[in-house]
This record gives structure tokens, sequence and C-alpha cells, in this order.
């Protein structure tokens, strides 16, 4: 059974809020910049050494994981930067937590690591249990099958697949394959390899596999020379900012892109017909778009009124940075979403589901690892820190903290921010175009500030669940300075 410490936080509870300080006792007091540019000296002849095997044209600097400790990251130049960027929204403990030094102490714990296994033919004894206890205690609520993998990426990418199982096995009764579907499907054609598929949302980011590139739309760099299939792309609402002064817009754009939505499946019907439907609660890579409750709500009537499954990509936004383990809980939705994917804080990835996405014959849905026995270690400690250490209720103060402090600095620098938006510390603002947006970055960091942007003109905010409110008011004192400057 899930969880109680998964619902919602009551205001008592937030009111009593003393979340351990051990993990970060060991930090710096504020970030140290030591040298005139990011990457340093050493950052750049690492990169030059690395640039002889491997592309490098992404990297930023190299860090220091042996020093790194909490919410902070050491470069190798001496640079220690408080980080809200957190490896793509991938770290919910900080670094280098003590807990996490423990797990792998055990040798039972240390075989499972070393003696890693083909999880889909042969488990070590432990596993069930693990799944039971561990990934099935965090399911989003009325999901109780898990399908585990290890990105993001294939995680959506298998879980297309099921939807189209799924939605083929609707189709034919669940009546046993033919032999035109087993022979047909070898050569890429019908019955055995059906037009069909996947909804998506522009501004959407779902992975870089070819399947989850067609759903895919937030830049052209990830999606240039490689093809996409012909699958629907419906527009996302674009709000307006502040949102209470802006209600009957925003409504309106809530149902322009549901009306969109439908029109689209009637018009795919005839050609590749829609199956499933994916979504993220907030499009992250895309500009931290939002929707309103009422709109996820509206478009799951749609998905139930013409037979195609609800995907939620929680990839980003799951593990507790909204103040809620699962985004979607924020939406009050009528009934579970058919599929809900994960990775990134969850440390490994995989997607939760019920028994109608469970293929009738093996190996339809199946890697060499399947997972990984090690990361679930890891992720059972971090659930307990969560849970021990009121980490859900700690973003929400925290959170607050630093969405008020953006809000007050839009107000006096009204040229250069607006729309800051977000739930607990999944937070964003925009800048007034693209080249004033990576100034501001670049000179965050220069003031000892690890972020990060998202689509054309937004920064993006994505700390530790252990960031607390004076790490908040460390970020807003340096954004600050950095704005004063421009």
């Amino acid at each position: 059974m899930r969880s109680l410490w998964l619902n919602t936080l009551t205001r008592q509870s937030l009111s009593r809020l003393s979340t351990k300080r051990y993990s970060t006792s060991n930090e710096p007091k504020e970030p140290v910049v030591r040298t005139k540019s990011i990457p340093g000296p050493k950052s750049i002849e690492l990169k030059k050494h690395l640039d002889s095997v491997q592309a490098t044209g992404t990297i930023q600097f190299f860090a220091d994981y042996e020093k790194s400790v909490g919410n902070y990251i050491h470069d190798v130049d001496g640079n220690i930067l408080l980080d809200v960027y957190t490896q793509i929204s991938s770290v919910p403990l900080g670094y280098n937590h003590p807990r996490l030094f423990k797990v792998f102490s055990n040798e039972q714990n240390l075989k499972t690591l070393i003696n890693r296994p083909a999880l889909g033919v042969f488990p070590g004894k432990e596993w069930p249990e693990k799944l039971h206890s561990v990934l099935l205690n965090i399911a989003p609520k009325g999901l109780n099958k898990i399908t585990t993998m290890m990105c993001g990426s294939c995680s959506n990418e298998n879980a297309y697949k099921s939807i189209f199982i799924w939605y083929q096995n609707k189709l034919r009764g669940n009546a046993p394959l033919t032999e035109q579907e087993k022979s047909s499907c070898m050569i890429n054609i019908p019955p055995g390899a059906p037009k069909l598929s996947i909804l998506s949302f522009k501004g959407a980011f779902h992975g870089r596999t070819l399947g989850a590139l067609s759903t895919t739309h937030s830049k052209y760099i990830h999606k240039l020379d490689v093809p996409s299939f012909d699958w629907p792309i419906a527009s996302f609402p674009q709000y307006k900012y502040p949102l209470e002064e802006n209600v009957e817009y925003n409504k309106k754009e809530d149902e322009k892109c549901l009306s969109e939505v439908q029109d689209l499946i009637e018009q795919y019907s005839s050609k590749n017909p829609v199956a499933g439907i994916v979504v993220e609660p907030i499009q992250s890579e895309g500009g931290d778009n939002e929707a309103s409750p009422e709109f996820f709500r509206s478009l799951q009537a749609i998905c139930k009124k013409n037979g195609v499954a609800l995907l939620i990509d929680e990839v980003q936004t799951g593990g507790g940075s909204t103040g809620k383990f699962w985004a979607h809980e924020h939406f009050n939705l009528e009934s579970p979403p058919d599929v809900v994917t994960f990775s990134k804080k969850l440390q490994l990835g995989g997607y939760f589901h019920n028994d109608d996405f469970i293929p009738n014959e093996p190996y339809r849905i199946f890697n060499t690892w399947m997972g990984d026995p090690g990361k679930v270690l890891l992720l059972e400690e971090i659930v307990k820190v969560i849970q021990e250490d009121n980490l859900l209720a700690n973003v929400n103060v925290a959170g607050n903290v630093l969405k008020n402090g953006l809000l007050s600095l839009e107000k006096e620098f009204p040229h250069i921010l607006n729309s800051t938006r977000g739930r607990g510390t999944f937070l964003a603002v925009n800048c007034t175009n693209t080249k004033v947006r990576d100034q501001v970055i670049g000179a965050l960091k220069l003031h000892g500030i690890q972020t990060g942007g998202c689509g054309d003109i937004s920064i993006r905010f994505r700390p530790a669940l252990v960031f607390k409110e004076y790490h908040a008011n460390i970020v807003l004192d340096r954004f600050r300075k950095v704005l004063q400057a421009i």
C-alpha cells in the first residue's frame, strides 16, 4: 500500500517542519569563485584531453565529485558553486549524502552492485521484494505494475510500445496473433506493423530514441537529420502571467489546445490512429510551460472518450521537487493516468501502469538489463531519507521563499524578468530574450550559482530536495547583483 507520507501535507505539518541538517552540515557557508572565467584552466585542459576521444561541445566544466557536498558542486579549478541545476534535475539529496555511502558498506548490497543481472531472465532472489517494498511503495495511486528500465528515453520508448500493444489487443479482442501478423511485421508492413501514432505537444521533450524523438519538439538540434514518424502534434497552452490577472486568457488557451487535440485524433483516425497521448506535467526542456489542473482533467476525459491511453511523463518532475512526489498529484485527476514514466531523481528508469499494459507474450518489452538492482538500493535509501527528513515539506517551504524572491526581482527589474512560475522548488523565470537569458546564466555562474536554461528565454531552477530557505536567499542575493550589473 502506498505510504501516507506521499499524501498532501497539512498546514500543521508544515508549521512543525524541522528537517535534519546533517546532510548539509559540511557545506561551505557560501559559494566561492576562484577563477576569472568558468571553465577555468584545469577544466579547459581536461576538455582538450577528452576531445581527442569524445565530443565535448556540451561540457561546461569538470567537477570534483570527491569534494562536492550537499547543495554545492566543486570544480577542478577550486570553484564552489551552489547548484540549483543538479545534473539536469537528477540529484535528489545533493552530493555525497552520508546515508547513501552506507548503502554499499553492506556486503550483500555490494554483491548486488557487482553482479548486475539480466533482470528479465535471471533476477536475484531479492528482486521481487525490492519491487514491492521500494518501487510499488512510491507508485502513483491506482497503478499496480512496474516495468523497470535504465533512462528516461528508454522508459518512454518502451511505454509507447506497451501502449501500441495494448491498443492492438483491444482491436483483436485479445485473440491469438495470426500468421499474417507475424510475417508482415518482419517486413515493416501492416497488419503486424500497424499504422498507429502517439500524440504529443509542441514544446515537449520525451527523449532522443527514435520513437521518443518523434514526440520531442523543444529544440531543432535534438531532431535535425533524424527521420521522424508522422504523428500528430498539438499546441500546448502558452499562459500569460501573473496567472491570477490572466484567468480568462489562459482559460481560452486551455480550450483552444484541447479542441486541437480532439481535432487531431479525428484527423489521424483514417491514416495513423492515435493510440496514446504523452504529456509532461510541466514542459521542462521546452521552457517550463505549465498547464492548469483543469487542462489535464479535460485531457484525460478526451483520452477516455476516444479510447486513447494517457501517458504522463514524470522523468523530470517526479521525485518530489514540485512539493508532491508526483507532479500530476496536483491535478486531482478523476482516475489514475494509464502510464507514468520516471527516471532522473529515482536513479533508474521505468514506468508504472496497470495489468492492461502487460503484453500477453514474453519478450515483447525486453532488453538485457531491464533496470539495475544497485540503483534500486540507492533509491530505497533516498525514499527513507525523504520520509524521515520530511523533505517534501522542506521543498514547499524553500520553494515558497525562492518563488516569492523571484517575484520580487521581477518587480524590481521588469525590463529583464517576467513570468515567474512553478511549484515547490521546480521553478522558472523568463528573460526578455535569449541573449539576455544566456548572459544572466553566465554571470550567475561567475557569482557562484549553477543554474540552466530551458526553452528560448527561460532560466530554470532545479535544486536538490535538501535545498533550504537560506540557500534560496543566497541564490536571490547573487541573482540581484547580476541583474543590477546588466
